[in-house]
């Protein structure tokens, strides 16, 4: 196909991988919280959010839920901020039915992860991912994770994906940055980082944003990075990330994104309570005290109480 001229950046900078607040019992997506989280995330610095991702607990999500969600965050958010939803599956026709009905609402593209647990080959791939993109006139960002999925996206893949005039990003968390600079350089696709530890580097090889788990708890701090990086102010960039450094070990290294996430904005007030679907546990109190200090460390905010942990 037709190579097609790329935006630098065609998602926005400063994403965030939101989690999906539920009803206290789990046994429904609580939308009002989650409207008042999408408009506190975008106060603090964020200009694309993310639904139903990993972070989101998508695997536990009806598709109902996902349809609502999505819906509500749209509504409370406005036009100006960019809105994906996470529609790739393990199931291509699956898939193309999420994009299909995702499609109907008032969003800005679709995440489309490598097909998980299959392990389908490069052209299985392949022929899925065009398949989703194919099913709907919204653009589509690449979803790079095998440690999850189990099967990276090789650099063939990747350039001939990047041929689809829909296909115009890849959130990259296998850390393989010189397979990207050769991507960037040979398909025009944008890269956003995945893996939060390395927003910088991504940033430093030429990376367009992010899309972040942490950015939902310090989005201004992860502004501050990206705003850094464009200025070329390497000495702020790096003060930025050092300060960000301990949110992110608390966060991404000793429980689920997910599970920490919510605990942490939980702790910060801005959900109700920390409650996880199964097979997610919530975290413990040793984990939530460990957040707090974090959290302060990286904020200059104390959290509310560690003691009293968020309820699961």
């Amino acid at each position: 196909m037709t190579q097609h001229t790329r935006r630098a950046r065609p998602f926005g900078a400063v994403g965030t991988a939101m989690v999906t607040p539920l009803t206290e019992d789990a046994s429904g997506v609580d939308l009002d919280a989650a409207q008042r989280l999408a408009a506190h995330v975008v106060e603090h610095g964020n200009d694309m959010i993310v639904v139903s991702g990993t972070t989101g607990e998508a695997p536990t999500l009806s598709d109902g839920e996902k349809i609502d969600l999505a819906r509500a965050v749209r509504e409370a958010v406005g036009p100006e901020v960019t809105i994906l939803a996470g529609v790739g599956t393990y199931d291509t026709a699956h898939s193309v039915h999420l994009a299909r009905a995702h499609a109907e609402l008032e969003i800005d593209g679709l995440l489309v992860v490598t097909p998980y647990y299959s392990k389908p080959s490069q052209a299985g791939i392949i022929q899925h991912t065009r398949a989703i993109a194919d099913a709907t006139d919204l653009p589509v960002m690449l979803y790079d994770i095998p440690g999850r999925a189990g099967v990276p996206l090789t650099l063939e893949t990747l350039l001939r994906l990047g041929e689809h005039e829909r296909i115009l990003a890849v959130k990259d968390a296998k850390a393989d940055l010189q397979q990207a600079t050769v991507v960037m350089e040979r398909s025009g696709l944008a890269y956003y980082s995945g893996e939060d530890a390395l927003n910088l580097p991504w940033l430093a090889i030429g990376a367009s944003g992010m899309v972040s788990v942490v950015s939902q708890v310090a989005g201004d701090l992860e502004k501050r990075l990206v705003d850094a990086v464009d200025r070329s102010d390497l000495a702020a960039a790096r003060e930025a990330h050092q300060l960000l450094a301990p949110l992110v070990e608390a966060i991404m290294t000793h429980m689920p994104g997910a599970v920490a996430a919510k605990t942490a904005l939980a702790l910060q007030g801005v959900l109700p309570h920390a409650t996880m679907r199964g097979p997610l546990l919530a975290a413990d109190d040793d984990q939530t005290r460990a957040l707090a200090a974090a959290l302060e460390a990286a904020t200059g905010i104390p959290p509310l109480d560690p003691s009293r942990r968020p309820s699961a």
